[in-house]
């Protein structure tokens, strides 16, 4: 019995209901698969969202492609693990909680004390989380619910102490004072990735200390020279050779200053006044020129951004006031030589944008530049080593697009020391316990009571940076330390780890990916995963960012809800490449709705109109075109497969949308209403069926809904269309060579189109045409039929193997058959149709004529604007020309 259904699909109607069902059959966990113990394994890590608010069109780009690729490689039969999680984003979500606290009830953190506050944190954080689960449900992803993780359990928090043990065993982990990157408003260290910069106009200052100072010094920042032990100078540097080495106490706007000329090579002769005001404690570059020469490092400006007691009149004011208020003395004093405006980069706070101040403190470290013994490298040697060449026995990690890897190598070898320590409540607290002067570091609390742990927590991403390891235990109890080693003891770990692939936008190639590939190769002298693919930054139809003071954000649950989450994973995907940004706009998303609705409607057509009997094909029993579109199937299987296997999203999809629109909905299923054929119902079911497995990945929910409409296997778990099931047809089709047969119908047909296109045919009216078909005389009275019928608007046709009518025909040519369309044109009107276009041509023809013949056009019009003048009457009267020889003509 043939299904009734719906004209329209309505994906509201639906996706609810199918993911449950999914849920509920456990087939997202692979070990309820039934697969044989030799089925080889294949698994993915989400890149976890933030437990800061809502899934934003990135995350649901990252989510349709990692989808992708799980469901394509459960269908080949993998064992397909996605494991789902969320990160605890420390300094964004304590923020968050932070802001709202003060905002609803003008309160500080300090005001309900570290354990309050944390309970707020983490009942904010459990909000987030179960909004964003609900979210990543939404978008159909067929992640394994079961394993899900996130960075601050319990779990994931004895790895990161068993990692931070190991570390500090090995000497790679150290604390000391060194420069570090301060945010006066988050209170906190951040690394070097976790800074931004963004372009300003700034004041560029040129002055003396004092009067009796040889030098004067250029800076954007005065406020820092409270603070100066030195002045630099390039040692080839004539105008200042006779004074490096000396020593000058000074007087500077109040402030008493002992200053040292030093020579370094580093000094730009050519910046500024070529003397280079030497701030040790406010300049990563000076601290290193201070180390360098053995200088006193003073700090001037505190961790709230003020200036610090001890500076006359500039103590306790913000950095910014201090600066004007210098300035102003230096005018007062006649020593400010130069102002002038300059464009440069400000450093801010990559979450609150508020500008990094450069501070010496004393905080944990990862000594990225120390060989680590058990290795006999570096770590900043071994991840070049392993996306390089390959580590240990493992072969060389890949990036999807190979360009990105110039990237990566610049970043490592460009790496500091990783400042791991952050001064906030919410996170890993440090697993360092002091008592008097004694140290403990430990996976466990020590049993005593006078230890007391260290107040500061680890940065965010020394956490996720063990994602792919640690999500492969599901209990503390799987983690330990043995003999210096970490030590995983679970199934997952051994049948899953490394990872095969690690999907996510190219923004955090530094961030995370490196810091993964860092942390997994010195912890388990392995690599994470296998290739990384990366995809550009989500953004509007202009090419612009999102955000919300521009308006332009489009949220991807908002579109799910209202096109289908199938259109809208579509649009992240296709028309996209590797490593590009994505442009995306409501239109868009729109558009994908229309095709679903194709998709859903051909499939309506054919559900409608054919039985499937379950019978085998047989080549005697097959039409042209069922031979023709078995063809083209076998061809897009191939390809889907070859482009999914590189990671070429858009392209397959691409694939499969021109087999779906023009190869099945606009040739085969049209040709079947006039063509016969024994197993029309066969190859439909054949087709849709097959059709449906290589669109599954990317359009989850609509062919689920189409699938239950004749059987009630789910098609999530249904077996990859495989050439070889129809290898029989294949090799016969093959062999007989007529793989061009259907195509040289088509070709007749096409070349009837569109020269009634071209030559303005009502679409309604019938002509006839003559066929002078040579050799393909039998192939197309066979096929007279499809010739007719298939929107050329035949109403009489004659084939024969060599004609020519003698006149009043329109001619066109497919290869080596001509044809003739006869009557096609009304005379009259076609007459009527000529004279009018002369005419305005003429007038046209005339208007620039007189331009070209007026002097004064020609004396002051431009070149190129006399050349296109001159171009269009050229063209003009071609055209003119070639109407008129089709008037003499009729």
């Amino acid at each position: 019995m043939k299904p009734k259904i719906e004209k329209t699909y309505e994906p509201q109607k639906y996706e609810s209901d199918i993911y449950n069902k999914w849920e509920k059959s456990g087939f997202f966990n692979p070990d309820n698969l039934n697969l044989p113990q030799d089925a080889p394994a294949y698994s993915i890590i989400m890149p976890p969202p933030n437990v800061t608010g809502f899934l934003h069109m990135g995350h649901a780009a990252m989510l349709a492609f990692e989808d992708i690729l799980i469901r394509y490689y459960r269908m080949k039969g993998y064992r397909a693990l996605w494991v789902p999680g969320t990160d605890h984003a420390a300094i964004a979500t304590q923020a968050k909680v932070e802001n709202l606290l003060l905002k609803e009830e003008g309160k500080t953190k300090y005001d309900l004390g570290r354990e309050d506050f944390l309970a707020r944190v983490r009942e904010y954080a459990q909000n987030c989380h179960d909004r964003i689960e609900n979210q990543i449900k939404k978008m159909g992803s067929s992640c394994d619910w079961s394993r899900e993780a996130y960075t601050l359990d319990e779990t994931r928090t004895r790895a990161v102490r068993s990692v931070f043990k190991m570390m500090h065993e090995d000497g790679l982990i150290y604390q000391g004072e060194r420069i570090v990157n301060w945010c006066p408003r988050c209170y906190s260290t951040l690394s070097d990735d976790e800074v931004e910069y963004k372009t300003q106009t700034a004041k560029f200052y040129t002055f003396k200390y004092s009067s009796d100072f040889p030098l004067a010094i250029s800076t954007t920042r005065p406020e820092t020279k409270l603070a100066d032990t030195a002045v630099a100078v390039n040692p080839k540097d004539k105008r200042y050779k006779d004074y490096i080495g000396k020593t000058y106490e000074i007087d500077f706007v109040g402030v008493p200053l002992k200053i040292k000329i030093v020579a370094d090579r580093s000094v730009d002769p050519e910046l500024g006044t070529g003397a280079l005001g030497v701030t040790p404690a406010h300049s990563a570059t000076d601290w290193e020129l201070a180390r360098e020469h053995d200088l006193e490092v003073l700090k001037a400006i505190d961790e709230e951004g003020k200036i610090k007691k001890g500076y006359g009149e500039f103590s306790g004011k913000k950095v910014e006031e201090a600066r004007e208020l210098i300035v102003e003395k230096l005018k007062e004093k006649g020593l400010l030589e130069k102002e002038e405006g300059i464009e440069n980069n400000i450093s801010v706070c990559y979450r609150c944008d508020t500008p990094i101040e450069p501070l010496p403190s004393l905080q944990w470290f990862i000594d990225v530049n120390k060989k680590v013994p058990k290795l006999g490298k570096t770590l900043k040697e071994v991840c070049k080593e392993a996306v390089e060449k390959g580590f240990g026995e493992k072969e060389k990690i890949n990036i999807f697009p190979p360009r990105f890897e110039k990237n990566y190598y610049h970043w490592i070898d460009n790496l500091r020391d990783w400042c791991i320590s952050r001064q906030i409540w919410f996170g890993h607290r440090i697993p360092v316990w002091y008592k008097g002067k004694e140290i403990y570091v430990g996976v466990e609390e020590p049993a005593e009571k006078d230890w007391k742990q260290d107040e500061d927590t680890l940065d965010t991403w020394f956490s996720s940076g063990l994602w792919t390891f640690s999500t492969m235990a599901h209990s503390p109890e799987e983690i330990n330390l043995e003999n210096g080693k970490l030590k995983i003891d679970s199934r997952d770990f051994k049948n899953y780890h490394p990872t095969a692939v690690l999907e996510t936008g190219y923004d955090i190639l530094f961030f995370w990916v490196a810091r993964m590939i860092l942390m997994t190769t010195y912890t388990l002298r392995d690599i994470p995963f296998q290739d990384i693919y990366l995809h550009g930054l989500v953004l509007d139809g202009e090419g612009k960012k999102m955000s919300k003071s521009k308006g332009n954000v489009i949220d991807p649950i908002d579109m799910a809800e209202r096109y289908g989450t199938d259109a809208t994973r579509l649009s992240l995907v296709m028309n996209t490449s590797p490593g590009a940004d994505i442009k995306l706009s409501e239109e868009k998303v729109a558009g994908f709705r229309n095709f679903i609705n194709k998709l859903w409607n051909i499939s309506r057509y054919i559900l409608s109109n054919y039985e499937r009997k379950e019978e085998k094909l047989e080549w005697s029993k097959l039409s042209l075109a069922d031979k023709w579109i078995i063809r083209e199937l076998v061809n897009t299987i191939k390809t889907v497969d070859q482009h999914l296997a590189n990671y070429n999203f858009s392209q397959a999809g691409e694939v499969l949308r021109e087999f779906t629109w023009n190869y099945l909905a606009d040739w085969y299923v049209e040709a079947s209403k006039f063509e016969k054929s024994e197993q029309k119902n066969e190859v439909m079911f054949c087709v849709l069926e097959n059709l449906l497995k290589l669109w599954h990945p990317f359009t989850p929910f609509v062919t689920e809904a189409i699938w239950k409409e004749f059987t009630s296997i789910d098609l999530i778990v249904e077996k990859w269309p495989d050439i070889l099931d129809l290898n029989n047809i294949w090799v016969k089709y093959s062999e007989t060579g007529t793989g061009g047969d259907f195509e040289i119908i088509q070709e007749v047909i096409s070349a009837i189109r569109n020269v009634r296109s071209e030559n303005k045919i009502e679409p309604g009216r019938k002509i006839k045409a003559v066929i002078s078909a040579g050799d393909k005389k039998d192939l197309l009275e066979e096929n007279f039929e499809l010739l007719k019928n298939m929107r050329t608007g035949i109403g009489e046709l004659d084939i024969q193997e060599k004609a020519k009518p003698e006149n009043d025909f329109i001619y066109a040519v497919a290869g080596e058959v001509e044809i003739y369309l006869l009557g096609a044109v009304d005379k009259e009107k076609e007459k009527a149709r000529i004279e009018k276009e002369l005419k305005n041509l003429d007038d046209f023809i005339k208007k620039i004529t007189d331009k070209l013949n007026k002097e004064s056009f020609l004396d002051n019009a431009p070149r190129e604007v006399v050349a296109k003048e001159r171009d269009k009457l050229a063209k003009a009267r071609e055209e003119q020309g070639a109407l008129k020889e089709k008037l003499k003509k009729l």
